[in-house]
């Protein structure tokens, strides 16, 4: 009967946010209700579940992605994720400048949500085809495809942050690992696949095609934009291992572990972003500010997705209904990352959200944490690979790429959605390696 009920909840799950529409945080919602009720919980018992649900995922996630988001605006308004891309360009050549999309994408990816960087490589993409005389799409893939990588890999971003949290894994090891993993997956998806793609003509929209550059002496240096794009992955994964290096009631291990929270290393990111790339540049605290309460506004609708499968995870554990799957579970003879792989691949293509098939997905494969020796690290991976399965017409990123670029919906499956299969599988592919050395 648990085990029904689960089916029948995500199924409705996928009804309601695919075909009819329905907000998604309000679907979980309903989803949660309809699931605990049938379990046999009592009204008080669903409702305290659904509130302890959603405090408990949200938690210090509110204070990471918000921050997260913070620094992308940050990173996005002042101009430095386009002096990293200028630089990593004029580093690698034109012979070699598809390598050098990629690295950009994934700098920039790291602090920045998918939609908004999307928007601000893009025009990008646009002016580098024109100057080098290169096919579009095979400049466009590698840049998008580091970008989707960091979005459904690494931390601070949405979900694998909130999939992180909920399996208790390591912020700091997840990144750094997530890192190792997005390597061949970048590499893969994005140079030697766009490579296949030169023959492919597209004709963009002008207006969009035609984009004014900013003047290069607006931006801010080189050293300053790689260094605050990439000051949260420099604190998480140096001072999380060093803390277990030092002896116990030293002042520096205190030091050193109020560093090591995750939501601490956003914050100082925040900081020096608004000092290096706002105040000494000019920028009244006023518009800094402005700023950073337009990058909240956007991210709200995230955090309530991700508050809704927190309720819904909840509802899975008070109901039993977790510890049943996971006595199911562990009895079959798929490997735990590969199934945790497969659920989210599933959830992705049924529902469209990368972050709503990692967070389901998540409330599931709990239990296999509990009862098999598995790197909660490693699981977050296979569990965000899975996510970017095979994107097509349910997802909003399908649209973007196919409309930047005016394509027909044939072209976009055979470059956006094939692009987003291959990250998925070999993410897949790294975790499993990973998981024979680590």
């Amino acid at each position: 009967m648990p085990l029904l009920l689960t089916l029948i909840g995500i199924l409705t799950l996928v009804l309601l946010v695919a075909f009819v529409r329905l907000d998604t945080f309000i679907s979980f919602v309903l989803v949660s209700l309809g699931i605990g009720l049938a379990s046999g919980m009592s009204v008080q018992d669903v409702g305290k579940s659904i509130q302890t649900g959603i405090g408990g995922t949200l938690g210090d996630l509110v204070l990471i992605i918000g921050f997260g988001a913070m620094l992308g605006r940050l990173v996005a308004e002042s101009g430095a994720a386009r002096q990293i891309t200028n630089v990593l360009i004029r580093l690698f050549g034109l012979k070699n400048i598809r390598w050098g999309l990629a690295l950009a994408g994934f700098v920039v990816g790291i602090p920045l949500f998918y939609n908004a960087g999307f928007i601000i490589v893009v025009p990008l993409i646009f002016t580098i085809a024109a100057s080098s005389r290169l096919p579009l799409l095979s400049v466009a893939v590698p840049m998008l495809s580091a970008l989707s990588v960091a979005h459904g890999y690494l931390p601070p971003h949405p979900s694998p942050a909130a999939v992180a949290g909920q399996l208790d894994a390591n912020i700091g090891q997840t990144l750094l690992y997530g890192i190792v993993v997005a390597i061949p997956a970048i590499v893969i998806a994005g140079p030697l696949f766009g490579k296949t793609l030169v023959n492919m003509k597209v004709t963009p929209d002008k207006d969009l095609f035609d984009v004014r550059e900013v003047p290069d002496s607006d931006l801010p240096s080189a050293g300053v934009s790689f260094f605050v794009a990439l000051l949260p992955v420099l604190l998480l994964t140096t001072f999380g291992p060093l803390k277990g290096a030092l002896p116990d009631g030293s002042a520096l291990k205190t030091v050193v572990v109020l560093l090591a929270e995750p939501y601490i290393g956003m914050l100082l990111s925040v900081l020096v972003a608004m000092y290096t790339l706002g105040i000494r540049r000019g920028l009244s605290m006023k518009a800094i500010t402005k700023d950073l309460e337009e990058a909240v506004k956007a991210v709200a609708p995230i955090l309530l997705v991700i508050a809704g499968a927190g309720a819904l995870k909840q509802i899975f554990t008070d109901s039993g209904t977790s510890k049943y799957i996971g006595t199911l579970l562990a009895d079959v003879s798929i490997p735990p990352l590969v199934l945790a792989w497969g659920i989210a691949a599933f959830i992705r293509v049924c529902v469209g959200s990368a972050t709503v098939a990692g967070l389901t997905t998540t409330g599931i494969i709990a239990p296999l944490i509990q009862s098999q020796t598995i790197k909660p690290e490693l699981m977050v991976l296979a569990i965000g690979s899975g996510s970017l399965m095979f994107s097509h017409i349910n997802d909003g990123g399908f649209w973007l790429f196919k409309e930047y670029f005016n394509l027909t919906i044939g072209q976009t499956i055979r470059t956006w959605s094939l692009m987003e299969t291959i990250v998925s599988i070999v993410g897949l592919l790294g975790v499993l390696a990973l998981n024979l050395v680590v």
